[in-house]
């Protein structure tokens, strides 16, 4: 058949959703398709554009191209490949159905020709399969890759903050500007007094935002917070692998935060926000969950109305004795619990001057050992050198060579253990130990500020557990460290309660004596 009196549409596709680096562009592929038509003297009805991928069917400029032609406004197309046209069955069995019925009566490739008859479109199938094929084998080329590249501790993802992508060489980097503020928003959370808004409040005020300029909402926050990623490893297809990218925080860190996190159980703070015992205590009489209500009283004859909230138990359909408590006389209660664990300011101070005089001690300490410890290293490093100057002058044979050999590497490896191991921990208690004496020479003042009262659930849930409200009364059971404050405190006699007598004052022996129950004896030992 000629094309004498036929009416074409133009049709030109690059996806961006595709790997088709080689392919021409959109204008290039219209530059060269009208100048196809001028030569082939060609009738162009319309030029149809579309950036989408032909990997799957439901293209929306295609599957208008096809009715209209239907319709008879066109009696062929003009594309550059049928690449274009189809790379899935669907499409391209559409195609094919419209030539055979000769609603579709023509085809014009620049790259190949095409003629309407059984081997014409024969050719044509076999093309449109060699697409598909080449889409399929991409993709399960990318996936191979992707599989080979996290199994070598490549991160194949956007970096998160605190990083930036590589482009040129495909790895991750430390973002300089923000990683600081990455690194801080851990340690803050992890002190529990810090909410996912604040982390969010606190990275917008250093200028770590969304790419439109926005605050980083709470989910992404919580995203950040239990990203493994920091500690240097990262999470693909639900699977934990071991990065190369360098860390920023240690897995000691990362943990401390799970925990709070876990505490709170990833929950999103009652509103109103006068509601934060809601669900933080259990009833002492049912076990069910203690909940609040806020009830307002409006007076007559005047404007005025009164909000109270009440806490209560939720009793869950079954009968409880237990009365409602009213939230003023509950958070007196609070109060007074916070601050009976609270350290005494003279008690604190002398804590902290006897670390830092502890602190250089150990530090001091510390330095001697490693000393003798790399010293014994250098001396199994000319061992070696002296061995296998032994093995090359004949004065030693290989079996011999290999086992003496073997010995001084493996002491070796046990020394350079040992050095970083000590270098690491020789004085891991004290900053345990620090952070609770800030946390308990704090106690007074969160006890007597009531504008956070988020701030005085948190107190609360570090440092005690199974919290029951019964009879009006909030009971708890202390950890350790708080409760051994608070019979202190209690009794008015810290040198008898806690064994501390400045004169002959043991700093490792007393922190023991409150850390014991967070932290392991060899520690403290």
């Amino acid at each position: 058949m000629t094309v004498q009196g036929l009416k074409y549409f133009i049709y030109a596709r690059k996806s961006t959703e595709e790997e088709e680096r080689q392919l021409l562009s959109i204008p290039a592929q219209l530059s060269e398709l009208k100048t196809f038509a001028s030569k082939e003297k060609l009738s162009v009805v319309d030029t149809l554009i579309e950036s989408k991928t032909a990997k799957q069917p439901g293209r929306k400029v295609f599957n208008e191209m096809l009715e209209k032609v239907q319709a008879g406004e066109a009696d062929g197309i003009i594309s550059w490949h049928p690449d274009r046209l189809a790379r899935n069955a669907v499409d391209a069995g559409m195609i094919i159905h419209l030539l055979d019925n000769q609603k579709l009566l023509d085809l014009k490739f620049p790259t190949l020709v095409f003629q309407n008859n059984p081997q014409g479109l024969f050719m044509l199938s076999i093309s449109f399969g060699q697409s598909k094929y080449y889409i399929d084998n991409l993709s399960e080329n990318t996936k191979r890759g992707l599989r080979q590249k996290v199994k070598s501790g490549g991160y194949p993802s956007q970096a998160p903050i605190g990083y930036l992508n590589d482009t040129i060489n495909k790895t991750i980097l430390v973002d300089k500007s923000t990683v600081k503020y990455a690194k801080q928003a851990f340690k803050l959370y992890s002190k529990a007094s810090y909410t996912l808004q604040s982390i969010s409040d606190f990275l917008f005020d250093k200028g770590v935002k969304t790419r439109s300029g926005r605050k980083i909402s709470k989910d992404r926050v919580k995203m950040f917070l239990t990203n493994p990623f920091y500690y240097g490893h990262f999470r693909y297809n639900g699977e934990i692998y071991q990065g190369k990218h360098q860390p920023i925080i240690t897995k000691k860190l990362f943990d401390q935060v799970q925990s709070v996190i876990k505490k709170r159980g990833f929950s999103k703070p009652p509103k109103p926000h006068n509601l934060p015992f809601a669900g933080f205590m259990k009833c002492g009489e049912c076990g069910y969950t203690i909940t609040a209500e806020t009830k307002t009283k409006h007076y007559k004859g005047t404007n005025r109305k009164v909000t109270y909230v009440y806490y209560r138990c939720s009793k869950k359909g079954q009968y409880c004795s237990q009365p409602f408590l009213r939230k003023e006389k509950l958070i007196k209660q609070v109060n007074k619990h916070i601050k009976s664990v609270s350290l005494p300011q003279n008690i604190g101070q002398m804590f902290l001057r006897k670390l830092k005089h502890e602190e250089k001690q150990l530090a001091s300490s510390w330095r001697a050992t490693a000393k003798k410890i790399d010293e014994q290293i250098k001396l199994i490093k000319t061992k070696l050198e002296t061995l296998l100057d032994a093995h090359l002058d004949q004065l030693v044979n290989r079996e011999e060579y290999l086992t003496k050999k073997n010995k001084l590497m493996s002491q070796k490896k046990s020394l350079e253990e040992k050095l970083s191991s000590l270098s690491q921990s020789y004085a891991d208690w004290l900053g345990p130990f620090r952070e609770w004496i800030f946390s308990a020479l704090s106690a007074k003042k969160i006890s007597e500020e009531n504008k956070n009262l988020f701030e005085k659930r948190s107190f609360l849930i570090n440092t005690g557990s199974d919290f029951v409200l019964r009879d009006k009364k909030l009971r708890t059971n202390w950890q350790k460290p708080w409760a051994a404050v608070r019979g202190a405190a209690k009794n008015r006699n810290w040198e008898r309660e806690t064994g501390i007598e400045p004169a002959t004052f043991s700093l490792k022996t007393r922190c023991s004596t409150f850390l014991r129950a967070s932290h392991s004896d060899e520690i403290l030992k």
